[in-house]
């Protein structure tokens, strides 16, 4: 049984959260989050999902800190590289059904995970790989990379470069920017934008940036 669909609390949290990002969503876009969270909690005891153990803090720190760059979001397809527990790709796919999210990790538990969430909230928009990144080869490639799993931007440029499209773009969700974090992009690739994100009842910085392909020796200073 899920007890998080009557718990009042966790749902007006969840509700006010959405509504300060500008975020719309319906009765059963709330339900599935909910579920997730349930899942998540449950499925945490055997399979190590997250350090985080209560519901509250998953709820800002997790569903709502991957919701907040969902605005940002240009084109269909998505692949979310070392997505652990679903995260963002999870909150983000229940709040866009008309985008497609590959959720890849190489983590076999994890992804079992993520197939029976999948299945039992019935996400039509979502695939889970278990695979290595460096090892993945998508029949399609992807509007967008998303990760807030990767240490660096240029790891994150090197390993998953063969993933994205020509117009497409990296987005990677970082807590603190270092500088000399964006200088060390490969130059055919610039941070074109840096987004301050704001999650609603999280302390701290957070920051997306989006990263595009520009071609060899075109990279500004910016």
């Amino acid at each position: 049984m899920n007890k998080f669909l009557n718990n009042q609390p966790a749902r007006i949290l969840l509700k006010n959260g959405l509504s300060d990002l500008g975020v719309a969503c319906d009765n059963h876009q709330e339900d599935q989050l909910l579920s997730y969270l349930d899942m998540l909690i449950r499925w945490n005891k055997a399979y190590n999902l997250t350090a985080i153990q209560d519901p509250m803090e998953m709820i800002r720190l997790h569903v709502l800190d991957s919701i907040s760059i969902s605005h940002f979001l240009n084109g269909q397809r998505f692949i979310d590289i070392g997505t652990g527990a679903g995260l963002p790709g999870i909150p983000l796919s229940i709040i866009n059904p008309d985008k497609h999210f590959t959720l890849l990790d190489s983590n076999g538990k994890k992804t079992r995970f993520l197939f029976q969430v999948k299945i039992e909230l019935g996400l039509k928009n979502v695939k889970e790989v278990n695979s290595r990144v460096e090892r993945f080869l998508p029949d399609e490639k992807y509007h967008g990379v998303l990760s807030r799993a990767f240490s660096s931007l240029s790891d994150m440029l090197e390993k998953c470069s063969h993933l994205v499209l020509d117009n497409g773009c990296f987005f990677a969700m970082k807590g603190r920017l270092e500088p000399d974090e964006l200088g060390d992009i490969p130059s055919e690739y610039q941070a074109t934008e840096k987004y301050p994100i704001e999650v609603p009842g999280v302390v701290g910085r957070r920051h997306l940036v989006k990263v595009e392909y520009i071609g060899a020796g075109k990279k500004t200073v910016g």
